[in-house]
């Protein structure tokens, strides 16, 4: 008979909901994952892999150091899988002096958190990876940041979940929630009911529509980006590459092909809902800007592309949080194409939510939901 109750139901089987998952079932907690297509199906396996602290915003900058400083190193080790985890640094790239100003800000507003990231020349840049356009006339420049493979990451942490007892239903829709005694208890399916002591909200674009059953609303929309990789390359260089205008970014696979992410600018009128089908505009126009920027790669091919969409808050910023007006419910979506460096201590603050009432690992307290509350 299927399971229809545990301790803590989520909903969305990504690298959040399999993460946080695991971090409870490790701990005891009996979890039930529900999924409407499979594993790690949208934005967490359609990134790029980046595992970056640079161009953060302050306010979320927190988790991503203490991803990389405590979680990234050793997670292999911990997931029995090979993550493909580099840390190699990351350049952010400059053309022009509006770039400059776009990479001085954010590399002010970092190191004054505490992190290790500094301007560079052009040159500089050079130094780092020599395959790098004579246009480049400046670079950001974290030593720190790198990058990873999310199949890989996602499907390891959801290989543990399974092994500590985690459930996971996959082709499962979610309607709704409901209330019973004022707490969400209850999550409502096309395959029927299903019910828990508390309830983690992590299905990236569609949690907002979901909130919505219980009255919770966030100003969450739909980004749609692609990612293009090409054939198998002599090892180039091992950096996370991206630029001033987020116009592009992408590194080097253990494999040898180039994973690169963009978009063509023209994603409201290209981009096809929930399908996730390319668009014959999006890897020309990529591909155009990774030529500016390394023109050692124009005659590289391009074997395969894939597409997705991310959920993007108004502020760029994800909500992470238990929500007082709805006791038993948990969020944590709106991550604006920034969650899959980041998953690994949103799980860690996401576990001491439901269990403790608070996050005492991570400030997230800037991450909150009554951010968006009207101040009287």
């Amino acid at each position: 008979m299927e399971k229809r109750t545990a301790d803590v139901i989520i909903i969305g089987g990504g690298i959040m909901g399999c993460s946080t998952a695991y971090r409870l079932a490790k701990e005891g907690v009996d979890v039930l994952v529900l999924e409407q297509k499979e594993i790690g199906n949208g934005g967490s396996c359609r990134n790029a892999g980046g595992v970056r602290q640079s161009a953060r915003n302050p306010k979320e900058l927190q988790l991503a150091m203490y991803a990389v400083a405590n979680v990234w190193p050793t997670l292999s080790d911990e997931l029995e899988v090979n993550t493909e985890y580099h840390q190699k640094g990351n350049l952010r790239l400059g053309l022009t002096e509006s770039d400059i100003k776009v990479l001085e800000n954010h590399t002010a507003k970092s190191t004054k958190v505490g992190l290790d990231v500094k301007m560079i020349s052009g040159d500089e840049a050079r130094e780092i990876c020599p395959y790098m356009s004579k246009e480049v006339i400046a670079a950001s420049w974290c030593p720190t940041d790198g990058h990873a493979n999310p199949l890989k990451t996602t499907l390891g942490f959801y290989r543990k979940a399974l092994q500590y007892g985690a459930t996971f239903i996959t082709g499962v829709k979610v309607l709704g929630l409901k209330k019973v005694k004022g707490r969400c208890t209850t999550v409502v399916t096309d395959d029927g009911e299903y019910v828990g002591n508390n309830v983690l909200l992590c299905a990236g674009y569609y949690s907002r529509a979901i909130a919505n059953t219980v009255g919770i609303d966030a100003p969450v929309e739909r980004q749609f980006n692609e990612v293009v990789v090409t054939e198998a390359c002599p090892e180039m260089f091992d950096v996370m590459i991206g630029v001033a205008g987020g116009e592009f970014y992408g590194h080097q696979s253990e494999h040898g092909s180039f994973v690169l992410g963009g978009n063509s600018g023209l994603q409201a009128f290209t981009s096809n809902n929930d399908k996730f089908v390319t668009n014959s505009l999006t890897a020309p126009t990529i591909s155009r800007g990774i030529i500016k920027y390394f023109p050692a790669l124009k005659d590289v091919k391009i074997i395969r592309t894939w597409s997705g969409h991310y959920d993007q808050c108004i502020d760029v910023l994800p909500i992470i949080d238990n929500i007082p007006e709805v006791p038993g419910l948990t969020v944590a979506f709106g991550f604006s194409g920034h969650g899959f460096g980041i998953a690994p201590a949103v799980s860690i603050a996401l576990k001491e939510l439901i269990m403790e009432g608070e996050s005492s690992t991570i400030d997230i307290s800037q991450l909150s939901y009554d951010r968006f509350k009207a101040k009287g």
